[in-house]
């Protein structure tokens, strides 16, 4: 059985969100300022967003989300 993403596109926001799954979370920042990561309060990546999509000039763009350690 496959697994639902959510994606979200905002053109006028030049704004991409994408989530794993649907649960209480927050962004934090990563080491891109375009990308955010989206974590439950355990620390598990439920998703991500990226700002300014158009402006990115890194084809194709690679980021490490990078869950809590426990």
């Amino acid at each position: 059985m496959g697994k639902e993403v959510l994606v979200w596109y905002d053109r006028e926001g030049d704004y991409i969100e994408v989530l794993f799954e649907k649960k209480k979370g927050y962004f934090r920042e990563t080491e891109n300022d375009a990308v955010m990561e989206k974590v439950d309060e355990e620390g598990n990546i439920i998703g991500f967003s990226i700002l300014k999509v158009s402006a990115l000039k890194e084809k194709p763009l690679s980021i490490l989300l990078k869950a809590e350690v426990a």
